[in-house]
């Protein structure tokens, strides 16, 4: 198959004679700040990342609705060209859908037909894939006056012409010798392109950096830790508040590592204040001990900004978890709303983040409102509404002893988005119950370049959870994993409804005018329910798990849904599913109408390849120092069906090109860099040992 693949339609020539009526704009990407501002009103396209600046994800359209959407059916389909984690928005202007897949690329298709208009491949390194924590996914172009733009996976900010896919400028946006990444989609408010960064696990400092749209210079730039005190100022919009109060918050050497606070998924232009609300994400390390000696609130880690949109200089600040030490971001979606909150209108800004506690907050000043939990959690009693503050569970930081916390880093809610109906008055939350044993690691050692979390999280000691074996207690933390779609009422603080998911990681969802909610599931339906009370009214079977979130468009005067359907992620690379163990097909962008006739090939049946099995035997000082670098190395990205498995690979059967492939890197264009620089031959070939082994007893398990 060639990169990109139409679905079949049933009418033959379908598709031809759809593209030959379709009207292509005669000026692209026609998006200017008017056109924004006004986006609410403009139901026929999806302008920006969040449909408007308030990011709500909710479409007025109501052509489908819930007496006909049992006829939607699939109109097109384009197959791309790899089977890495999908997680993009599309941005539909005038006819046009512009989306990025993974590894950065973008395309244009004409929306009502699927035609291709152009593509465009940044011909990122592969071996740059190693420096992403979590899939080399991207989520979302920006559109604005005539020109796209998309944040490459390698740190660059390049901006295309919108009628021709053409490069107009590229500037590197990071220092391209530290393991920074981009996934973010970028954001655009009057003429500047705001973009971060990820990497905090890998060893960086985060920061925000504004670009001037037409011509890629850099306007200014915001860091969210301070940096080594040596340095002296960063010459940064954000000097003076480090100087004024947030330096004084963190302690040891934090710029060792960097710090983290990676800017890497959401931002919300308020309008209403004038203010750009910037997520910012967890420290590096994880561990508070470890990063800042157990002691201050390390600004701004887990918080909500609020900075000038023209200078980037401080308004305002809301932390979520002082002494960030679980991997609990504050990165996740943020919705502007008005909301009538004890007989008042306040502006607020809500917020599902991973800890699990929903919060609501005016956006004025900041200042926390309400917030309870809207799944379970066991870190934090309470938060304290007159300080802001959590009142933490003591033995959650694990300082004496391990603790099964919930959730764990991969988080109540992660970068799936939710959407808010003001016709329901509820957001919708693609949440996630995944508990971790989480332990201090006494022996914590800086790995530059690779994960650098001060946690250690294997298996469950005895005594922590239920089972007198490993195994056992594995198979408990496995149970205990699973997803919700949680409708919740944002006034009240409560769920009205709630739909319980066999496994974690869904994708984000879409509300819209027809009292619909729209979402995909990690085993590959697309689903759509009543807003009010949950009934499933509709499901297509995509073959192919769903991260992503949907929108809707009208184009040609029909109403139309489209999601990118691609298992990738944190989950897709790390996580074992019980449902998928071979490797997911190519994703594809689904596009769906009312009475459509187009169909999917089905998936070719693969069988999961049996465990790698060999006659070797290993010492057990060999098992456990092959487990220990595991963990520490390998699991992140080989433990689920995205990448590899290790356990099936016949490369582990053969001690030569095991070693090719992870000490000198003959696979490093595909993304499996050499490990030389973190561990040597002989742990190399531990690794090797304990893969085997582990193998051999998953087989005597089926067997």
């Amino acid at each position: 198959m060639g990169m990109v693949r139409f679905a079949r339609l049933i009418a033959g020539i379908g598709a031809l004679a759809l593209a030959a009526c379709s009207e292509a704009p005669t000026e692209f990407g026609a998006v200017d700040e008017a056109r924004l501002l006004d986006a609410a009103n403009d139901p026929d396209n999806w302008l920006s990342h969040g449909r408007t600046y308030a990011e709500d994800r909710f479409s007025p359209l109501a052509d489908i609705n819930l007496d006909n959407v049992g006829d939607l059916a699939l109109a097109f389909a384009v197959e791309l060209d790899t089977n890495r984690g999908q997680e993009a928005t599309p941005i539909v202007v005038d006819g046009v859908m512009y989306f990025s897949t993974a590894w950065s690329k973008v395309m244009a298709i004409d929306a009502a037909t699927g035609r291709e208009l152009w593509r465009y491949d940044p011909k990122v390194d592969g071996a740059k894939g190693a420096h992403a924590c979590c899939d080399v996914v991207n989520r979302g172009v920006a559109v604005w006056e005539g020109k796209v733009f998309v944040g490459a996976i390698d740190g660059r900010l390049i901006a295309l012409d919108a009628a021709t896919g053409d490069e107009i400028w590229d500037v590197v946006t990071v220092d391209q010798e530290q393991p920074y990444t981009i996934t973010q989609a970028p954001r655009v408010v009057r003429g500047k392109v705001y973009i971060g960064n990820s990497g905090a696990e890998m060893g960086v400092r985060g920061y925000l950096s504004a670009y001037d749209a037409q011509s890629g210079e850099l306007v200014w730039r915001f860091y969210t830790v301070p940096g080594n005190p040596a340095d002296g100022p960063d010459g940064a919009a954000s000097d003076e508040v480090f100087a004024q109060f947030a330096g004084e918050t963190w302690n040891g050497s934090w710029w060792e590592m960097g710090g983290g606070g990676t800017v890497w998924d959401s931002l919300v232009y308020d309008a209403d204040f004038d203010q750009l609300l910037v997520g910012v994400g967890n420290g590096s390390p994880w561990n508070h001990r470890a990063r800042s000696a157990g002691e201050g609130d390390n600004l701004f880690l887990s918080s909500i900004l609020a900075l000038d949109p023209d200078t980037g200089a401080y308004k305002w600040h809301y932390q979520l978890n002082p002494g960030e030490t679980w991997d609990y971001t504050a990165t996740q979606q943020m919705t502007l709303a008005d909301l009538e909150i004890d007989g008042r209108a306040r502006k607020v800004v809500m917020q599902a983040p991973k800890n699990g506690f929903f919060y609501v907050i005016d956006r004025s000043n900041g200042k926390l409102i309400s917030a309870e939990p809207y799944t379970y959690q066991n870190w934090a009693e309470r938060i304290d509404l007159e300080t802001g503050r959590p009142v933490e569970i003591p033995a959650a930081r694990f300082a004496d002893a391990p603790y099964l916390v919930t959730p764990s880093g991969l988080g109540a809610h992660a970068v799936h988005p939710m959407s808010y109906s003001p016709q329901t008055g509820l957001v919708y939350i693609p949440s996630m119950q995944v508990p971790s044993a989480y332990a201090d690691d006494v022996n914590y050692k800086r790995n530059i370049g690779r994960w650098n979390t001060g946690v250690t999280f294997l298996t469950p000691p005895a005594g922590l959870v239920p089972g007198d074996t490993p195994e056992a207690r594995r198979a408990y933390i496995t149970a205990q994993t699973k997803g919700r779609l949680v409708a919740w009422d944002p006034v009240a603080q409560r769920e009205v409804w709630g739909i319980d998911r066999d496994w974690p990681w869904n994708g984000g969802t879409l509300a819209t005018g027809g009292k619909l909610v729209f979402e995909g599931t990690a085993d590959g339906l697309f689903h759509a329910y009543d807003a009010s009370n949950g009934d499933e009214l509709w499901s297509f079977d995509t073959e192919r798990g769903i991260v992503a979130g949907p929108i809707s468009y009208r184009a040609n005067g029909e109403q139309f849904i489209a999601v990118m359907a691609g298992y990738g992620g944190s989950m897709g690379m790390a996580s074992e599913t019980g449902w998928m163990r071979r490797p997911p097909p190519n994703g594809m962008l689904l596009v769906f109408k009312l009475g459509g006739t187009g169909w999917l090939d089905p998936v070719p049946a693969v069988q999961p390849r049996p465990y790698t099995a060999t006659e070797e035997r290993f010492t057990q000082a060999q098992i456990a120092e092959g487990q220990t670098q595991f963990f520490a190395f390998c699991t992140i990205c080989h433990n689920g069906p995205t990448n590899p498995d290790l356990l099936s690979s016949p490369v582990a059967g053969d001690a030569d090109a095991w070693q090719a492939v992870v000490t000198e890197g003959i696979l490093s264009r595909r993304g499996m860099i050499s490990f030389a620089p973190w561990i040597d031959a002989d742990q190399v070939e531990a690794v090797r040992a304990y893969v085997l082994t582990e193998a051999e007893r998953r087989n005597e398990m089926e067997n």
